[in-house]
């Protein structure tokens, strides 16, 4: 996927589905699979990034809190503040269990908060 060329600070979703996830060494640990948008507010509140599994089969989806991306330009795409295997530990769902993100699970948003504030979440 090629860096975003524009100016301002908006960015269409079907630009940000697909765009690589790097950690802070540069490597590449995955990338931006879907995008959890809060309905009344209108904002991101997770990325979804995936990794692994082969051909869809074994394949986690992990909810990355979006206040922790950082939006690289020199490597068009975005940054996070943890390594692979940090990510890897982190709360995840099988693709059949996405709707537990905005099925207001509070158990599941305590489980995120108390994973992601150290790598910089903000509670939304």
């Amino acid at each position: 996927m090629d860096a975003p060329t524009s100016t301002h600070d908006l960015i269409m979703s079907s630009r940000v589905t697909g765009t690589p996830v790097f950690n802070r060494a540069g490597d590449r640990i995955g990338h931006i699979d879907d995008l959890s948008v809060n309905k009344v507010s209108g904002q991101v509140a997770y990325a979804i990034i995936s990794f692994g599994g082969f051909l869809g089969v074994g394949k986690q989806m992990h909810p990355v809190p979006w206040s922790v991306l950082d939006y690289d330009t020199s490597k068009g795409g975005y940054v996070v503040p943890m390594d692979k295997a940090e990510l890897e530990k982190a709360p995840s769902l099988g693709p059949e269990d996405l709707e537990k993100l905005g099925a207001g699970d509070v158990a599941w948003r305590d489980t995120m908060l108390a994973y992601y504030t150290p790598f910089g979440m903000t509670p939304f």
